[in-house]
Order: structure tokens, then sequence, then C-alpha cells
């Protein structure tokens, strides 16, 4: 069967400032549409945060739903939704029931029943053709039971072996139905941070989703044919295993997402235990997200030398002007130049001047003296906790890069790590 893997749609997303970003949004289901129809889709499966909020406006409801009912045309025969941590379960699964007619299957959360999250999806013979574990976001109420007195070695433990329990459990059920199915090849999904995954360059390089509920390759039932991820936005591999896969999401959500390709997996699964063909495709942008770095003349020419490359929204840039001059007069002299190419390029916000750094200052920080400003954010945090035991400092860490993800998705600013920064877990 043909599978078509994407997550992290984040539909009701604003920008920075409150950008909307519905055009954008609406072309790449648009896009997904004819695309599910020119390749001859037989399963759609989307690996969580399909909404930005538990609480999406009516317009992302309304291209979530239009999409679902556009879907019916496409020859697609299955579609499987599963819940992320930013979506409501609640709300997902209010119209469960009425789109299980329509053949779309939704787990918005973990159902009392997990039998409920084993899927037998049928091919195009009427006969099963793929076991599909649909495993959502888990949250702590799924996997976590307090237990008093315990250190936080022992509980990031603990929560890592509830999520690779649930995954050997249902992957027991998966495995009693492909038993009577004739080895159908079985799929998993999953919401969550995976230990493992490939670094991103740049802005995401040591920001990494994922609290206490990081799992690494190893912990995924080998059962599993393929495990359509969702979590982490940038498209990846886990612990080098190609059929563990992040989609990455669809449409950049901040000006660091903008630095890899979106896309969406396209896979083959023939039969159980059989290599996994994937293809990549990648996902057309409607808006260029850019940034400008440099002297105010420097900045100038960069934004009216910018090609919007004929795409059909206004470009957005995120601008640093290194410069002594009075931040008012940087402002008038960008605003300016921004003007001249109204209709091709703009600037969400307002754009940051950082002072040039006088001679006596370059040569002091020389020096071998070292001060707070000489450390990034994560050297300062390792340091601080240093002497703490190693699992400690894991649990630590996991938390440190969640907190800065999700200020990095705030501002849209990446948050200043180390390339070397890192913990690895015992």
């Amino acid at each position: 069967m043909r599978v078509l893997h994407t997550a992290d749609w984040h539909l009701g997303q604003h920008f920075l400032t409150g950008q909307e970003r519905t055009d954008e949004h609406k072309a790449f289901l648009d896009w997904l549409i004819g695309t599910v129809k020119a390749h001859g889709v037989d399963v759609l499966v989307v690996a969580g945060d399909i909404f930005d909020s538990q609480s999406p406006s009516h317009a992302a409801q309304g291209l979530y739903y239009d999409f679902l009912v556009q879907m019916l045309g496409t020859g697609c025969r299955h579609i499987v939704i599963v819940g992320g941590n930013h979506d409501s379960p609640t709300m997902l699964n209010a119209s469960r029931q009425l789109l299980r007619h329509l053949q779309v299957h939704v787990i918005g959360g973990v159902p009392q029943e997990p039998a409920e999250q084993v899927l037998v999806l049928e091919n195009e013979t009427g006969r099963p053709g793929l076991v599909v574990c649909a495993v959502p976001f888990l949250r702590d109420r799924d996997i976590r039971l307090s237990v008093a007195g315990e250190t936080a070695d022992e509980r990031h433990e603990r929560v890592r072996q509830a999520i690779a329990g649930h995954y050997t459990h249902v992957a027991g059920l998966a495995a009693a139905l492909r038993h009577h199915e004739n080895g159908v090849p079985v799929l998993a999904t999953g919401h969550l941070y995976a230990a493992g995954g490939e670094a991103s360059e740049g802005a995401e390089r040591d920001v990494h989703i994922g609290g206490l509920g990081s799992v690494s390759a190893d912990q995924f039932p080998e059962l599993f044919d393929y495990v359509a991820l969702g979590h982490l936005h940038r498209p990846q591999q886990v612990g080098g295993r190609a059929h563990i896969r992040y989609s990455g999401s669809p449409v950049p959500l901040s000006f660091a997402e903008a630095a890899h390709q979106q896309q969406v997996v396209l896979l083959t699964l023939d039969a159980a235990g059989q290599p996994v063909t994937l293809e990549y495709l990648p996902v057309p942008l409607q808006r260029q997200l850019v940034r400008f770095r440099g002297s105010r003349e420097e900045v100038e020419y960069q934004i009216m030398a910018f090609d919007n490359q004929d795409r059909p929204l206004v470009a957005w840039a995120d601008v640093e002007v290194v410069s002594d001059e009075l931040p008012s007069e940087i402002h008038r002299a960008i605003s300016a130049a921004f003007d001249t190419r109204r209709g091709h390029i703009e600037a969400p916000r307002t754009p940051r001047v950082r002072r040039q750094m006088p001679e006596q200052d370059l040569a002091r920080q020389s020096a071998p003296t070292e001060t707070l400003q000489d450390l990034t954010v994560a050297e300062v945090f390792a340091r601080r906790i240093s002497t703490l035991p190693e699992a400690q400092r894991t649990a630590l860490t996991d938390t440190f890069r969640e907190l800065c993800q999700l200020m990095e998705q705030s501002t849209g600013e990446p948050i200043p790590a180390a390339p070397t920064f890192s913990v690895t877990a015992s």
C-alpha cells in the first residue's frame, strides 16, 4: 500500500506579532490533495499537531473539515489522524464517530480500550493491507502514576519505560492481528521526542522537544515496518533508522525552520518485514522567510536586492542591524527601504539593533579572562548543572531544551546554544 506521512500542520498558527497563516495552510492542504491524487495514495497518516491550539479558531477548524471533505474525491482509501501535544483530544474526538463512516480514523488521545488504537485497513481488493498502531501524544495521565519519594532519575526512567511499554502493548495486539491476516505490514504513529534523531543545523541544532518523554529508536518494537513520527519540525530519521522518521512541519513556523526543506514522506509497504520504499516530496512554499544581517547599508542593499521568486505571498524578513547609529535613525532608514519594496517583502516586527563592538572590547574579548557574555545560554546551563548526577542532568537538560523550543516558537528567535551541548542518558 502507498502511504503518505505528514505531521505538525499547526493550523491556526499566528506568526510573531499575530500575522495570519491561513493562506499558507490552505495552499498546503490544496497541494496535499493534488499530491494524494497524483501518487495514488491509499492511506494518509497525520502524526499529530493538526492544530496550533487546543481551542482552534473557526477558520482553522474550517480548513480541517473542508480538507477532509475534499479528500473524498482523491481515491485515498483511509485517513489516520492522531492527536499531538497542541491538539485537544476532546475536540478531535468530537467528530470521530461521524468521520469513521468516511474512513477517517481519528485517535485524539489514548482511548480507554487500548485495542482501539490498532486499526486494520483494507486495500483495493477489500482485504487487509495494513495494520496501523495509531498512537497519539502520550500525556502524563496516560502513562505515569505519581510515586511518592521517587528521585528525578527514577521518574525520568519510569516515564521512558512507560512509553516503551505502551508501544510494546499495542505491538502485541497488532502482532495477533497480523498473524491472522497473512503477515500484512505494520505501521505505528507517535508524537514524541525520540532521542537519537539527527540534530538540525543552525537554529535548532541543540534545541529539542521532549521533556521526560524521550525514547530511543531501540525502544520501538521490531514488528513495526515504519514509524511515522511528529513533534520535531525538522524532517529527519531517528537513530540511523530510515524507517523511523519525522516528516517535519509542512509550513515553517519560525524563521529558524525556514532553513530546511519542508516535505512529506511517501512510502510503499508491500509486505511485512520487507524494506520500505521511501520518497521525500518537497512542499512548495507560498511565502519566503528570510533573514537580513549586517550594517545599515548592508541590510538596505539586501532588502533592495531581494528576489521574491514569484511567490504569491509577500515575503517576511527578520532584520538585525549592527551599528552605532541611533536606533530611531536605523528604523527610519530600514522602513524606507521596505516601503520601496512594498508588495514583495516586509518585516513582521521592528528590526533589532545591536551596537558595534569597539576595538578595545574586541581586544579584551581575546584576553584569557572569561565573562558571562563569552558563553552561550547552553554553556551557562551545562556548567550550572555539571556537578549533578548524570541522570538528573539528563532530565534537566530535556526540560531546558523543551523550554528553549517553546521560546523559539513563540518569538521566532533561535536560542543561542553551543554546538557541542548535549547530555547523554545512561
